[in-house]
């Protein structure tokens, strides 16, 4: 039984068929997408005459399957996104006037004659 801290599946080889199978397991609705990006670094490798894309294409995928295949990796990564994407829909807060305008800001004192951001710059 599977507490959702071992692994769903054991790591795959690095080769397309593996990766296939193993995404086929855990996540099949991403099987387009897999198919897609060889597709692409296939092509992609054939034009640059270098297997870089291959390479790159297995390891994004062994890094996708790393993560699913751990029940808590994936529920800790969605939530994660989920707070990525309600601050990046946020508005952002405004920048002080100064700021905007490229100004510096002035120096302020203190009633006992101390400087609160550094002395100015005369």
């Amino acid at each position: 039984m599977n507490d959702g801290y071992g692994p769903l599946i054991p790591m795959p080889e690095l080769t397309p068929d593996a990766l296939r199978a193993a995404v086929a397991r855990i996540a099949p609705s991403r099987l387009p997408a897999l198919t897609q990006h060889l597709f692409e670094a296939a092509t992609n490798a054939q034009q640059t005459q270098s297997l870089a894309p291959l390479h790159a294409f297995a390891h994004s995928w062994a890094v996708f399957i790393a993560i699913e295949q751990h029940l808590h990796r994936v529920a800790r990564l969605h939530e994660l996104e989920r707070i990525v994407d309600a601050g990046t829909r946020s508005r952002p807060r405004p920048w002080p006037r100064s700021a905007r305008s490229g100004r510096r800001p002035r120096p302020r004192r203190r009633r006992n004659g101390t400087w609160l951001s550094g002395p100015p710059e005369w």
